[in-house]
């Protein structure tokens, strides 16, 4: 039997890198908040938990900047495992705590490539999971999705839910990773789910999508609808380069933990400064709710012959990067958004507007 525990998630301040080795910065960081919000989470049941949001070891300069694609792989991006997830392996040891996080990180076989890595690390600071970020990137994220490589990744890796949505089953719980705008594609929280997924990592978003909701909403259909846990921390204030003396707020707040009934069980609502968000997993009520619940444990009533026609026909390419670098900004919009919107279009799925 699985006890109740105290999941825990970071909202640090954090600085964007020029180079590798400005991440110290950051992991220190991180190091001293971890020991406040562990020493008040844990005034109340036990810390089993901790996930650190996306952003907070790197920053997003990739993005901010419009870096080029094989310089930031080469001068930014880390190895996992490397020495960087060695230091939160740890913090896992010191509190005896999993570890969820993310980093821009290389692949061994790509190495003019750079992926956007989940990854999580058991109390023993051991490496138990790695989920490369799908189909859900954001227009200016300039690392690459195992859908990019689709055909090469299908034949390293496999067909099979464990290539895409892996998930670690663990003593806290069956634990997955789905980050940022992953969580507002439904289908990504459902792979998870039919893998098996019990508590899953969901971090971060950027202002304008906190700010009106979207972060929220889309945790909670998520967490609803798969009757599954979401820890959603977001960043704190973001410092553009290690010197910077003034952070802006680009995530405006809104971290959350989000029960398997959708009900939000912690909510940190402020960004002002390093904070934390927390929250009680009770894994041994969500199996029961699974197992009894005629009506909301949704999944077991879904009609998959039916629900396959919805992707039939391709939408978003496949193998994009298999023979070519990602381009920047100006170029993915030309090449990638504006077609897929003309796309849509031409299948009549979408009608034009009047102007």
């Amino acid at each position: 039997m699985i006890e109740p525990y105290n999941a825990v998630g970071l909202v640090p301040t954090f600085w964007g890198i020029r180079a590798r080795a400005d991440m110290q910065k950051n992991i220190e960081h991180i190091r001293s908040l971890t020991k406040a919000a562990f020493w008040l989470s844990n005034l109340d049941i036990p810390v089993r938990l901790l996930a650190i949001p996306e952003g907070a070891l790197q920053g997003f300069n990739d993005e901010v900047l419009d870096v080029d694609h094989t310089e930031f792989a080469q001068t930014c991006a880390i190895d996992i495992p490397g020495p960087e997830t060695d230091q939160l392996g740890e913090l896992a040891r010191e509190y005896g705590v999993f570890i969820m996080a993310q980093a821009k990180a290389r692949h061994e076989d790509w190495p003019k490539l750079f992926f956007n890595v989940g990854f999580i690390l058991d109390p023993d600071g051991q490496l138990i999971l790695k989920h490369y970020k799908l189909s859900s990137l954001l227009p200016c994220e300039r690392s690459v999705s195992p859908h990019d490589l689709f055909d090469w990744w299908i034949e390293k890796y496999g067909r099979s839910l464990e290539a895409f949505w892996p998930v670690a089953d663990t003593e806290i719980g069956r634990l997955g990773v789905m980050m940022a705008m992953e969580g507002n594609y439904p289908e990504n929280g459902r792979g998870l789910a039919m893998n098996g997924a019990e508590v899953v990592y969901r971090a971060s978003l950027p202002g304008p999508f906190t700010q009106n909701d979207i972060f929220e909403i889309s945790n909670r259909a998520r967490a609803l609808e798969n009757n599954m846990y979401i820890v959603a921390p977001n960043i704190g204030g973001y410092h553009l380069y290690p010197d910077s003396e003034t952070p802006i707020d680009a995530g405006s707040g809104q971290s959350m933990i989000v029960d398997y009934k959708g009900t939000i069980v912690g909510k940190q609502r402020d960004t002002n400064g390093s904070t934390y968000v927390r929250g009680v997993i009770d894994i041994e009520a969500l199996r029961h709710h699974r197992a009894s619940a005629q009506v909301t444990n949704w999944m077991k009533d879904v009609r998959a012959e039916m629900a396959q026609l919805i992707y039939e026909k391709p939408i978003y390419p496949k193998n994009r990067y298999i023979d070519k670098i990602p381009g920047n900004h100006a170029q993915y919009k030309e090449e990638v958004i504006d077609q897929q919107i003309a796309l849509m279009q031409a299948r009549d799925i979408w009608k034009k507007p009047a102007k």
